[in-house]
């Protein structure tokens, strides 16, 4: 489906130069950020207590991350989650041996004692455990919030702990996805089309990631698993973006014998702009609906994609095609044709329909 057909090649290839020249500062920048600030891992991660609490009103948020901080626990974020009823608190791990995870279980959840005590004072009212019985018939005691008239002003829902050894198991596994993914997006792209359109494919995948990795280095936005699905998604997202042009290509390089590398990739980016226009301005548009109305358990997943497709964009069209082009790509790379085709004039020879 077209919405509009553009009949005049753009001469996307006249300013790859420039643009990469921009794409390399803008990659060595990026690499900069990762290495003097690094990411700022969430608890999944580095290990820590997650505590999920809700209030009977509207939730103070400025007034409850006061009350934490009063309690000197290091880096904690207190945050809206769900309603503006419900607030999510992460409290950093402190004083836990790796290799002990009953004793740091404990320490999480004298941390979460804490904090959760500090809330209810910040509300008047005074922590109690309370006993109840689950609908399997457990008994399971809980502590609850209560004022002098009764009423609970904040209740904790759930409490859970990460340990370190979970957090570096995570990440470990979370870089070998990552890397597994690059490698077999590689090897698709040399099997299906040819090395130099994978070597191209690869870097601008490398591109993106960086450069994403990058935005969160620079702002150090809180870099969770979310956000790490949010990066091999757009591994995935910018790889497609360039075998549809690599494809088309292909198809132009058996359409039209006369024309020189760089006319026929400019022909197969303008005749795929209106398929990009319509997928990524889709994809784009419910992204940002994430972002708006996601609230901040989407709100980094959403901006990695946001970045992610923007730049999978770019790179498909100035990266990679620039890229193949400058190594050399040809028709030869890709066609495979007879003594008797090589001497026809017919510029349409070897159409595809």
């Amino acid at each position: 489906m077209e919405f509009f057909r553009i009949r005049r090649d753009i001469p996307f290839m006249r300013y790859t130069l420039a643009l990469n020249v921009a794409s390399f500062i803008t990659f060595a920048l990026a690499v900069f950020f990762l290495a003097t600030r690094g990411l700022h891992l969430s608890i999944e991660f580095t290990g820590g207590t997650l505590m999920e609490v809700q209030y009977a009103q509207p939730a103070d948020i400025v007034k409850a991350r006061e009350a934490i901080d009063r309690l000197k626990l290091g880096e904690v974020q207190v945050q809206n989650f769900g309603t503006s009823h419900d607030v999510l608190i992460r409290l950093p791990l402190r004083g836990a041996a790796d290799g002990d995870a009953a004793a740091a279980t404990l320490k999480g959840d004298r941390l979460a004692a804490q904090a959760f005590g500090a809330l209810c004072a910040a509300e008047q009212g005074r922590v109690d455990t309370k006993q109840y019985t689950t609908p399997q018939g457990e008994q399971v005691s809980r502590a609850s919030c209560s004022k002098a008239d009764g009423s609970e002003p904040v209740q904790l829902k759930r409490t859970e702990f990460v340990g370190p050894s979970v957090g570096s198991e995570l990440a470990r596994d979370g870089a070998l996805a990552l890397a597994a993914t690059i490698a077999g997006i590689m090897l698709y792209l040399a099997f299906r089309f040819e090395w130099k359109f994978a070597v191209a494919g690869i870097i601008a995948n490398l591109h993106d990631v960086i450069i994403i990795l990058g935005f969160f280095a620079f702002f150090q936005w809180e870099f969770s698993l979310a956000v790490l699905a949010a990066v091999l998604a757009v591994l995935g997202y910018s790889v497609n973006e360039s075998v549809i042009i690599f494809d088309r290509v292909r198809e132009t390089f058996r359409r039209f014998r006369k024309l020189t590398p760089h006319e026929v990739i400019d022909h197969a980016i303008t005749s795929t702009i209106s398929r990009t226009i319509i997928t990524h301005g889709s994809t784009q548009t419910m992204v940002l609906s994430m972002l708006i109305f996601g609230g901040p358990t989407l709100h980094y997943f959403a901006i990695a994609l946001t970045i992610g497709i923007l730049f999978g964009i770019y790179s498909s069209i100035f990266v990679a095609a620039g890229i193949a082009m400058w190594l050399g790509v040809k028709r030869e790379d890709l066609v495979k044709l007879g003594a008797k085709e090589l001497d026809r004039d017919d510029p349409n020879a070897g159409a595809v329909v």
